[in-house]
């Protein structure tokens, strides 16, 4: 099996704005999703990056890699990284391909693939969760789209990385009363028990001071959020 000429960790991700850029030609469809989906969310960079997501439909991939060369492709799954072939779609357990700038030795973008419908959002661990795609992509006000809140902050309760933990603590006292509402919801479906389920509480917000939360959080996890597992798994 091949590997890449890169570490896993050799990242130096593009921002949402350079990502834009390079899918200007590209089919409509795509959006922003991960630590800086949240970000676009509240207008402005609550944390350093040091990768970027983002999903695009899976009946337009070979469109979407034609935009993004001359960037090689990898497909990420259980760990490990494949090297996917000029033309050849990607095996249908993968959810997920690296973009690598072979000449700059540096991966830039990570690829999510959306296997959902062009009305219905759906998220990928777990189907009977679904969505109004309009009620889950968002456009700035510089028209990146994003995913909604919410479905962000989902897919990031399963590993609760110090990361994950200062986004939460950042992004929760923001949420709308029906997207708390409804991430308790999705949590209850996915992941039953979650402590975030509780914090969700409008009440709890009030009484508990998430002031003193958000800078703990952020604390905690300014340095250990830059570190790197092996993201081949992350979203």
């Amino acid at each position: 099996m091949e590997t890449p000429p890169v570490p896993q960790s050799a990242w130096r991700a593009w921002t949402p704005d350079e990502l834009a850029l390079r899918l200007a030609g590209a089919p409509a469809g795509w959006y922003v999703a991960g630590g800086w989906a949240l970000d676009l969310w509240r207008g402005f960079q609550t944390r350093a990056h040091d990768d970027l997501e983002f999903v695009a439909p899976a009946d337009g991939l070979a469109a979407f890699r034609a935009a993004l060369a001359p960037m090689s492709f990898w497909t990420a799954h259980a760990g490990e990284l494949r090297r996917l072939p000029f033309g050849e779609p990607p095996p249908s357990h993968v959810w997920q391909i690296w973009c690598l700038d072979e000449a700059a030795a540096c991966w830039r973008v990570d690829l999510m693939i959306d296997r959902g419908t062009p009305s219905r959002w759906l998220y990928k661990r777990n189907p009977a969760i679904s969505a109004p795609r309009g009620d889950m992509v968002r456009t700035t006000t510089a028209g990146i789209p994003y995913l909604a809140p919410a479905a962000a902050l989902l897919f990031k309760a399963k590993y609760r990385r110090d990361k994950d933990e200062t986004d939460f603590a950042m992004a929760a006292p923001h949420l709308a009363p029906d997207e708390r509402a409804q991430l308790r919801a999705w949590l209850d479906m996915e992941h039953p028990g979650h402590p975030w389920r509780d914090a969700l509480q409008l009440e709890h917000f009030r009484k508990s001071g998430a002031r003193f939360r958000v800078e703990n959080a952020s604390n905690q996890g300014a340095g250990a959020c830059r570190r790197k597992r092996s993201r081949a798994c992350s979203l």
